[in-house]
């Protein structure tokens, strides 16, 4: 039975979004090894800040964007002239490894001063240990650009499988060099993080690539060829694309950044705190916001190039209510169960209660951007789609600017929540402002029905989160009461388990069956289609 582009789209949403799950979870037991070893001290948020610099040089060269701006130029040329599409690659991934290489050298380089300059609330001693932390992982980078270049030949292929192990072998090897190198602080978890770069981000597509085909043209697009070119058309063009990106300070991008630059103006430990909660925000968002904008991008661009305008709305529509009907009510039960979550994850060795409760808040205000993160994700992709990068640039970068100002008044009075609190209502007014470009420019047709399900799906969670709500605040006052001599043997983490698996239950139950009461036509996407008008 042939398969419809939205039936393939959900195939490759669905290996993406179990692929960032795995990953999540690998992320989360990484997380859990150093909470467990270091809790929220000085040392972890060394640690964390530690990657504000290799994040940026890989947003300075659009290292995160490389395969949505190299995707539609190369998927045509592969088209047309699969030679020169070869040549065109080459081209690319040659200039992107000298340009990450020196970056990264001269970053290297005058590592102590950058210490400094980006996590300005460390002391001198911290300050020290940062530059050694950066030495170690400002490396990777020279893996993780190359390996993005190659893994675009493989989405253009329709292969998801190796870009969807990358994510789990880094993180893998973060894990195994923090437990196989004690005794050195967490110097252990920067050398795994230079592995990691190393095996899954740049030899695992190499090895996939160099063994995959596409389709019918498997005889001219078979494998990998990296030929000496350092010049092409189409470099220009590239170029042009990418620069919005690389200039533009978007708020996605800078979130983490941020978290980490003014979590150090908070006092010891709110980095650390502020990452982990941010860490468990980042699963519903790799899950379903980032596992739907990857898979839908493909089919969105290949759309856009055949000027299918009706056939884009469609795609665009099911991808941001699909995404919404599982966010909404995911997010909801994730605010209600913040704290069980949060000592079930981490609670345990030098991470403490009072920690637990400290996280709390954060979780809870970094969670209610989640549905904004989806919407802005499949949005954003659908702009890239149409080769049109500076628009989202552009939006993005204003809103941060205009967000900066406000954190360090926040921080003096509010602390680590007016961190979380800011990076929340950032993300709001970028996503508002994105969608409100988008239907100016190109139409209301791809929003058609999306409304009116999240508002739905909103009210439809209201007495399940109810439920969840006293399930999470009563439950640890009366299970002890009822079973004394069973508790009394409960590690914490355990407690915290019982509590979030009878709040899930609670929430789930009422949640679906009013849903399949009330929104039938929202559980079967491929029965609706949006507009396709203007």
């Amino acid at each position: 039975m042939k398969l419809t582009t939205t039936q393939k789209m959900g195939f490759a949403a669905l290996i993406m979004a179990g692929s960032v799950f795995l990953s999540r979870l690998m992320g989360l037991i990484r997380d859990k090894v150093v909470s467990w070893q270091f809790g929220a001290g000085a040392e972890s948020d060394i640690y964390f800040a530690a990657f504000v610099v290799p994040d940026f040089l890989n947003h300075l060269l659009a290292g995160g964007y490389i395969s949505i701006t190299l995707i539609p130029l190369l998927s045509k040329r592969f088209e047309e002239d699969p030679e020169d599409g070869w040549r065109f690659f080459s081209c690319v991934f040659w200039w992107t490894s000298l340009c990450i290489g020196v970056l990264t050298l001269v970053a290297w380089i005058f590592a102590p001063e950058l210490a400094r300059l980006v996590a300005p609330g460390f002391g001198p001693a911290e300050s020290a240990r940062l530059s050694t932390f950066l030495r170690i992982i400002l490396p990777a980078q020279v893996f993780f650009l190359p390996g993005a270049c190659v893994s675009a030949i493989l989405y253009i292929r329709k292969q998801f499988f190796a870009p969807a192990l990358t994510p789990l072998v880094y993180n893998g090897c973060i894990i195994a060099g923090g437990l196989l190198v004690p005794g050195r602080g967490m110097e252990g978890f920067c050398w795994g993080v230079l592995v990691g770069a190393a095996l899954g981000a740049f030899i695992l597509p190499v090895m996939a690539a160099r063994s995959g085909m596409h389709g019918s043209q498997a005889s001219t697009q078979a494998g990998l060829r990296i030929l000496p070119v350092l010049r092409h058309p189409l470099l220009k063009r590239l170029l042009l694309l990418a620069l919005p990106l690389m200039l533009g300070l978007s708020v996605v991008v800078m979130d983490e950044q941020f978290v980490r630059i003014f979590g150090s103006l908070a006092g010891e430990g709110a980095v650390s705190l502020l990452s982990y909660a941010r860490r468990i925000m980042l699963v519903p968002v790799g899950v379903v916001a980032q596992a739907a904008g990857v898979a839908s991008f493909p089919f969105l661009a290949a759309l856009a190039a055949r000027g299918d305008e009706p056939g884009f709305n469609t795609t665009l529509g099911s991808a941001l209510r699909g995404s919404l009907l599982v966010v909404l009510p995911l997010t909801a039960y994730m605010i209600v169960a913040a704290l069980p979550t949060l000592g079930f994850i981490f609670q345990g060795g030098q991470f403490s209660p009072e920690e637990t409760i400290a996280a709390t808040p954060l979780l809870q205000l970094l969670l209610l951007s989640v549905p904004f993160w989806v919407i802005q994700q499949v949005i954003g992709r659908a702009f890239y789609a149409r080769q049109d990068t500076l628009t989202p640039a552009l939006v993005g970068t204003i809103a941060t600017i205009a967000a900066v100002p406000f954190y360090p008044p926040l921080i003096r009075m509010l602390g680590a929540t007016g961190v979380a609190l800011l990076t929340t209502v950032c993300l709001f007014v970028y996503t508002l402002a994105l969608s409100l470009v988008w239907v100016r420019k190109h139409g209301s047709a791809a929003f058609a029905g999306t409304g009116t399900l999240a508002l739905k799906t909103i009210l439809l969670c209201l007495p399940g989160t109810a439920l969840a709500f006293l399930a999470v605040n009563r439950l640890p006052l009366i299970l002890p009461e009822l079973f004394p001599s069973l508790f009394s043997y409960l590690h914490e983490a355990l407690r915290h388990a019982v509590t979030l698996a009878c709040s899930s239950i609670a929430f789930a139950i009422p949640y679906l069956v009013l849903a399949r009461l009330f929104m039938p036509e929202a559980l079967n996407l491929r029965k609706r289609r949006p507009s396709t008008g203007a």
